[in-house]
C-alpha cells in the first residue's frame, strides 16, 4: 500500500491512504511543527503569533453562539410570532408551519455541515466560514422585514429560516477546523471546549432571549442577530487567516445529493411521525412517513455505495479506521440522542404543569421556563472550558466517559422526582446535568479533532456535527413519541371524567378527550390555556361561571395531566439513561491520549486503525 506523509492528492487512493496513516499516542511529548503547505508556508498556528489564536477563538465562538441561539430562540417566541402574523398554529392545517418553524433550521444544519466542511477543506475554511457569517446575517435581516400576514407570512418565515440555517451550517462546519489549525495540540481541548460549550449554552440562552424580546416585538428575535452578525462578518473578513491548502480535490456531487436527500427524507419522516394520522394518535404507520423513512434509508445506502468508489468522497469513510475519531463521533451521536429532546420535554413539564401550579399564568410560562432552566446553562459554562483544559493534559477519555456516566445519573434523579417537584431539588439536578454534559462535550470534540489529518479536519468536523445535529432531531421524535404513548394510555378517560365532573356536556367532553395528545402538548408548549383550546370558548360559555373558572384556572389541567404525563416522562428518561450509558462505553473505547502525527505516518497496520500500545 502506498503511504502518504500528510499531503493530499487528486487520487482517492493516496488521499485515503493519508487518512489511514494515523498518528501515534502521545503523553506530553513536545509537538512537532506542522509541515509546510503547498505554497511552502506553514499554517497560522505555527507562525509564533500567539494573538491570532485568541482572535480565531473569539470570532468562531461568537459564530457558534449565535448559530445555536437561533435554534432555540424561536421555541419561546412562537406564540408571539403566530399572533403577530395572525395564524392559529394549533389548527391541523397549520401544523406544517408549527413544526417547520421549529425544525427547519436544525434539519438544514444537519444536512449541510458535511458538504460545507468538505468545501472548506477544498477552497479554504476561513473563506467558507466568512461567507457563512454574511449569509446568516443577511437572512436574519430578511426575517425581520416580513410585511405579510397569514399563510404567506408563515411560508416566508419558513423559507428564510432555511436559508439562515445554510449560513449557520457554514459557521458550524468550519469553526472547529479553524480552531484546530490555530491552536497547538496541547491547547486545543481548552479552545474547542470554550467553542463547544458556547454553542450548547446558546440553546438555553436563546430560550431566555426569546421570552424577553418576543413580547415586546416578535421581529426582535431575528433583528438582534443582525448587528452582531455584521460585526462578526467584518471582524472575520479582516482578522481570520487562511491555512494553506494541501493539494486539490473535486466536489463529490453524487455523494452530496444522495446524502442530502436521504437525510432530509428521514427527518421529514420523523417530523410527521409524531403528528396524528387518520384516527391514530401518531403517524408512524402513515404511508407518507413510511415512504420517507424507507426512501431516506435507501438513499443513504446509495450514498455509502457511491462514497466507496468516488475519487474525492464527501464522507471520508476511512476516517472511521481511526479509533479515536470513530469512538468520539459515535459517543457524540449517542449523547445527542440522550439530551436532544430534553429541552422540549423540560419546557413542556415546566410550562404545562409545574409553573401554572406554582402561580404563573399560562401566557407567562414560556419566559419563566427559560429562566428556571438557567442552572443547566450554568453547568455547561462551568464544566466545558475546565474539562477541555484538563483534557489537554490528561486526555479525553476520563472526562468524556465520566461526563456521560454522570449525565445518566442526573436523568435517574430527574425520574425519581415527583411531577410537582420542589425547585430546591430540581435546580441541583439540572446543574449536575449541565456539568456532566459540559464535561463530555469539550474533551470529546477535542479528541475527535486531534485525531484527524489536517487536510480532512473540515470534513471530519462536519461529519461529527452531522451525527450530533441529526441525533437531536431524531431524539425529538423519540421523546415526543414516548410522551405521547404515555399520554394516550390514560389521558382520554382522565380528561373525560374531569371535564364532565365540572359541568362540561358529555358530548363536548368526549370530543376533547379524543383529540390527539400532541395537540395538548403543543398547547402547553406554546403557552396557551389548554382547556380553552380543548373545548373552545363556545362550550365554556354554557358552563356555570364557577365551574368555568375552575376549568380554566392554573390547577385543574396541570393536576389532571400529571399522572399520564409522568408515565411518558419516565419512559423518556429511561431512554436517556440508556443512551448516555452507551455513549460512556463508546467513549471509553477511544483508547488513550491520541494525536494525528504527520512525522510518524509509517506505522504498523494496527496504528492505522487507530490503536496503540497500552491504550
Amino acid at each position: 500500500m502506498r503511504r502518504s506523509t500528510g499531503s493530499s492528492s487528486a487520487s482517492g487512493t493516496s488521499s485515503d491512504a493519508s487518512v489511514v496513516a494515523a498518528g501515534r499516542v502521545r503523553g506530553d511529548a513536545p509537538t512537532a511543527p506542522p509541515s509546510p503547505g503547498a505554497d511552502g508556508r506553514r499554517p497560522a498556528a505555527s507562525t509564533g503569533n500567539d494573538r491570532y489564536k485568541w482572535v480565531a477563538l473569539s470570532n468562531t465562538t461568537l459564530g457558534s453562539l449565535m448559530a445555536m441561539i437561533d435554534i432555540s430562540i424561536m421555541l419561546i417566541a412562537l406564540p408571539d410570532i403566530f399572533r403577530g402574523i395572525h395564524i392559529d398554529p394549533l389548527l391541523p392545517s397549520n401544523s406544517f408551519f408549527l413544526l417547520w418553524m421549529i425544525l427547519s433550521f436544525m434539519v438544514v444544519t444537519s444536512v449541510l455541515v458535511v458538504s460545507l466542511g468538505r468545501l472548506g477543506d477544498m477552497y479554504g475554511r476561513v473563506r467558507i466560514y466568512n461567507l457563512g457569517f454574511a449569509v446568516y446575517t443577511f437572512f436574519s435581516l430578511l426575517l425581520t422585514i416580513t410585511w405579510m400576514s397569514g399563510i404567506a407570512a408563515a411560508m416566508w418565515l419558513v423559507v428564510m429560516r432555511i436559508f439562515q440555517g445554510v449560513g449557520a451550517a457554514m459557521l458550524i462546519a468550519n469553526s472547529s477546523a479553524i480552531l484546530t489549525d490555530a491552536f497547538p495540540e496541547d491547547q486545543r481541548g481548552m479552545a474547542l471546549g470554550i467553542n463547544q460549550v458556547a454553542g450548547l449554552s446558546g440553546m438555553f440562552i436563546g430560550l431566555i432571549l426569546g421570552g424577553v424580546l418576543a413580547p415586546i416585538e416578535w421581529r426582535l428575535i431575528f433583528l438582534v442577530s443582525v448587528p452582531i452578525g455584521l460585526f462578526g462578518t467584518v471582524w472575520a473578513y479582516r482578522k481570520l487567516r487562511e491555512t494553506p491548502r494541501q493539494g486539490r480535490a473535486r466536489l463529490d456531487w453524487p455523494g452530496n445529493v444522495a446524502f442530502a436527500l436521504g437525510l432530509v427524507g428521514i427527518m421529514i419522516g420523523i417530523t410527521y411521525g409524531i403528528q396524528p394520522y387518520g384516527g391514530q394518535t401518531m403517524g408512524w404507520t402513515s404511508p407518507f412517513v413510511l415512504g420517507c423513512l424507507a426512501g431516506g434509508v435507501a438513499l443513504l445506502g446509495v450514498f455509502a455505495f457511491v462514497e466507496r468508489r468516488a475519487p474525492d468522497p464527501m464522507f471520508r469513510l476511512r476516517l472511521f479506521r481511526i479509533r479515536a475519531f470513530t469512538a468520539g463521533s459515535l459517543s457524540s451521536l449517542l449523547a445527542s440522542m440522550g439530551r436532544g429532546g430534553l429541552m422540549f420535554i423540560l419546557i413542556i413539564w415546566l410550562q404545562g404543569i409545574w409553573l401554572p401550579r406554582h402561580g404563573y399564568d399560562f401566557a407567562q410560562t414560556p419566559l419563566w421556563a427559560g429562566l428556571y432552566m438557567l442552572p443547566l446553562t450554568g453547568g455547561f459554562l462551568i464544566a466545558g472550558p475546565l474539562s477541555g483544559f484538563l483534557s489537554d493534559r490528561f486526555g479525553s477519555r476520563p472526562f468524556a466517559t465520566g461526563g456521560m456516566i454522570a449525565a445518566a445519573g442526573s436523568f435517574l434523579l430527574l425520574e425519581l422526582l415527583p411531577i410537582n417537584f420542589s425547585y430546591v431539588d430540581f435546580a441541583p439536578i439540572l446543574l449536575l446535568n449541565g456539568l456532566a454534559m459540559g464535561a463530555f462535550a469539550s474533551p470529546n470534540r477535542a479528541g475527535v479533532m486531534n485525531s484527524l489529518p489536517p487536510q480532512h479536519r473540515g470534513v471530519g468536523a462536519g461529519m461529527t456535527s452531522t451525527f450530533q445535529n441529526s441525533a437531536q432531531v431524531l431524539s425529538v421524535g423519540v421523546f415526543f413519541t414516548l410522551i405521547i404513548v404515555g399520554l394516550s394510555a390514560r389521558l382520554p378517560s382522565t380528561l373525560y371524567h374531569g371535564l364532565v365532573t365540572h359541568g362540561v356536556p358529555s358530548r363536548a367532553a368526549s370530543a376533547a378527550a379524543h383529540l390527539p395528545p400532541v395537540s395538548t402538548l403543543f398547547a402547553a408548549f406554546l403557552g396557551y390555556n389548554p382547556v380553552e383550546h380543548l373545548i373552545g370558548s363556545s362550550v365554556l360559555a354554557h358552563v356555570p361561571v364557577r365551574q368555568a373558572a375552575i376549568l380554566t384556572g392554573r390547577d385543574f389541567f396541570p393536576a389532571l395531566i400529571s399522572g399520564p404525563f409522568g408515565d411518558g416522562l419516565h419512559a423518556a428518561f429511561d431512554f436517556s439513561i440508556g443512551a448516555c450509558l452507551l455513549a460512556a462505553g463508546m467513549s471509553w473505547l477511544r483508547g488513550g491520549k491520541y494525536h494525528y502525527s504527520e512525522d510518524h505516518a509509517d506505522l504498523p497496520e494496527e496504528a492505522e486503525a487507530g490503536t496503540s500500545p497500552g491504550s
